[in-house]
């Protein structure tokens, strides 16, 4: 597949800003989408929509949702994936409480299948990490949820990991619609080099799970333990009193256990990418490093750290420097930061949802 590169780059600005600061990001929004931000304000105040996340397993989808979020309105916009769906149905079914009742209730209105909603629930509560639930038990859940959010604009991924081509058209053409909204594709192209850094160098704060990146996305403060001769993040969080951050087990492998969920992954993204009638945005990670310079600023790209230790100094010292890697094709490109994802995010969905043109 072939994502368009997108530019946020405006000519003659040298205005720079600390992405990592909150105030700063939001001047950054103002100037690089504020006319598109407050359209989406005002549509939002007589009209909703529903956005299907596809891409990669972690490719951000969480982070652009959240963003996107924070920059327009989060009384107005929630996020969920279908995993988190699952989970929280299985404790609700784990209880004899209203809940229960309410959510047996809906299911029985709008459960329609090949085996019994017992016999689908019964699949939910004794699952293992690889049993697949029904692709029509998923999608009664999906209602239910949308449902219990309300009218809201809802940011929705994570769905069935396994889907041939007739339940992966019976699973969108039986969501879009459902509620009387516009519906939009929202696919996310991430290199799977970008996708392995980010697993292999992941870390988590033991007390709060903060999660963090040793490479990509670093703490203030840096330890080293020179018995192991190796750098850690140490937790920003002042209630954790400098703990120690972990890597999760299994981590250190990166993409190579999940090679087979990658792969349908991008099976999706290009069954989706094929069906019309519904409106799609197309959001690119990387950039070509040679024409980096004439889409986006400097700032906007992600940073690479690496550390030394400084025995004279007995400190840390960090290296910061462009993220540069070869994405899907080869191509030696720079990985992009959220905020110009989102920004793309933003300005496209501007052109993609009805009613636009009366804004304009």
């Amino acid at each position: 597949m072939d994502f368009p590169i997108f530019k946020t780059k405006i000519s003659n600005l040298r205005e720079k800003f600390n992405l990592a600061d909150p105030q700063e990001r939001k001047k950054y929004f103002e100037l690089k989408a504020g006319q598109e931000i407050q359209k989406l304000k005002n549509y939002l105040k007589e009209n909703i929509f529903i956005c299907y996340f596809l891409g990669r397993k972690n490719s951000g989808k969480g982070t652009y949702a959240k963003m996107f979020a924070e920059i327009i309105d989060h009384q107005k916009i929630s996020h969920f994936s279908i995993g988190d769906m699952v989970r929280e149905v299985h404790q609700i079914f784990l209880k004899n409480g209203e809940k229960k009742k309410e959510l047996t209730k809906f299911l029985e209105t709008n459960f329609r299948g090949y085996i019994s909603l017992d016999a689908a629930i019964e699949k939910l509560l004794s699952r293992g990490i690889k049993t697949l639930l029904p692709t029509e038990f998923i999608l009664a859940l999906v209602k239910w949820k949308i449902s219990a959010l309300g009218k809201k604009v809802l940011f929705i991924d994570g769905f069935p990991r396994d889907l041939d081509q007739i339940a992966f058209s019976l699973f969108y053409r039986d969501l879009i619609g459902y509620r009387d909204d516009p519906d939009i594709f929202v696919l996310i192209d991430v290199p799977r080099t970008i996708v392995d850094m980010r697993m292999k160098y992941r870390v988590v704060c033991p007390k709060c799970q903060t999660p963090r990146n040793l490479k990509l996305l670093r703490t203030k403060e840096i330890g080293y333990d020179k018995k192991k001769d190796e750098f850690y993040l140490i937790c920003d969080n002042p209630d954790c009193h400098r703990a120690r951050m972990v890597q999760k087990e299994g981590d250190k492998l990166g993409i190579k256990p999940i090679e087979g969920r990658l792969k349908m992954d991008e099976k999706l993204m290009e069954k989706a990418l094929s069906l019309y009638g519904v409106s799609k945005v197309l959001l690119r990670n990387s950039i070509p490093v040679d024409i980096a310079e004439n889409y986006t600023d400097e700032y906007e790209i992600t940073p690479k750290y690496s550390y030394q230790w400084v025995k004279k100094e007995n400190k840390v010292k960090v290296i910061e420097e462009p993220l540069k890697i070869r994405d899907d094709k080869g191509v030696l490109s720079y990985s992009l930061l959220p905020e110009p994802v989102v920004v793309s995010l933003i300005k496209q969905l501007v052109e993609v949802l009805p009613k636009f043109d009366k804004l304009r």
